[in-house]
């Protein structure tokens, strides 16, 4: 019958429809040149880009530190009970100066602060080596800075090269250096207190050779925290990877 044979063809038809499509592959699958490895590639860059991320806040929170911490004048705590001062007298002693405290009505007030200079001759060696610790430290950490804030805008522009690798190691190096100079410069001083050394500081000044008592004071801790936090940053930029190019960007060849 006629009707039979329409049906038929139409049957024919649809069945060699669907094995073009099985042959030729889906519609809705888009073709793709990229390898096969691109997508595990992207995911590594990724992951390796946001430790550098990380790693550049830890660094630029260390570095605040570090200049803070300099600054601060509460590296030794001296307590004297019985002074010419005061009934009650506080010095604190920093790495750049002395700071002379009084108590009077439940308050502590500054009385008198004396700034170092190179010229000063009673300072003791930790202190004078700590000083230039210190400086280096603030320096190399703002180097440090400079070379990854390169580096992190290579590769968030696709710039993938030696260079880029090169900035993430010498970023890591120097914020390493830093974090080392720093860490001696806690553990001297943090000796120097435990063994309750003295300070022969100018007769002008008052200030007695050692204390009744002393411990570390609260610049010490923020030191040794910015020490942390160079060390850290410094290695996760020595862990940063080198993308392979060829798998991000494959070269291709006409045979």
């Amino acid at each position: 019958m006629p009707t039979t044979q329409r049906q038929k063809d139409y049957q024919v038809s649809e069945a060699e429809n669907s094995s073009g499509v099985a042959e030729s592959g889906s519609p809705l699958e888009p073709k793709t040149d990229r390898p096969p490895g691109y997508a595990a590639t992207m995911l590594l860059l990724i992951n390796s880009t946001n430790r550098q991320m990380a790693g550049f806040t830890i660094a630029t929170v260390g570095w605040i530190l570090t200049t803070t911490s300099t600054g601060l004048v509460e590296w030794r705590v001296w307590y004297m009970n019985n002074s010419s001062l005061s009934p009650s007298g506080l010095v604190c002693v920093g790495m750049w100066k002395v700071c002379i405290y009084q108590y009077i009505t439940n308050f502590n007030r500054a009385t008198l602060c004396h700034r170092y200079t190179y010229h000063d001759t009673y300072l003791p060696l930790d202190i004078c080596i700590s000083q230039n610790l210190l400086l280096v430290a603030t320096i190399l950490g703002l180097l440090g800075r400079a070379a990854i804030i390169f580096a992190l805008r290579n590769v968030y522009m696709g710039i993938h090269q030696d260079a880029t690798f090169n900035q993430f190691i010498v970023s890591g190096i120097l914020n390493v250096v830093a974090g080392v100079c720093i860490s001696i410069t806690v553990v001297w001083n943090f000796y120097s207190v435990i063994n309750e050394e003295g300070i022969t500081f100018p007769p002008s000044l008052y200030i007695p050779f050692k204390p009744d008592s002393q411990e570390i004071g609260s610049a010490l801790l923020v030191a040794c925290l910015a020490a942390f936090m160079m060390l850290l940053s410094g290695l996760l930029f020595l862990s940063y990877k080198h993308p392979l190019a060829r798998q991000i960007h494959p070269e291709t060849s006409e045979t």
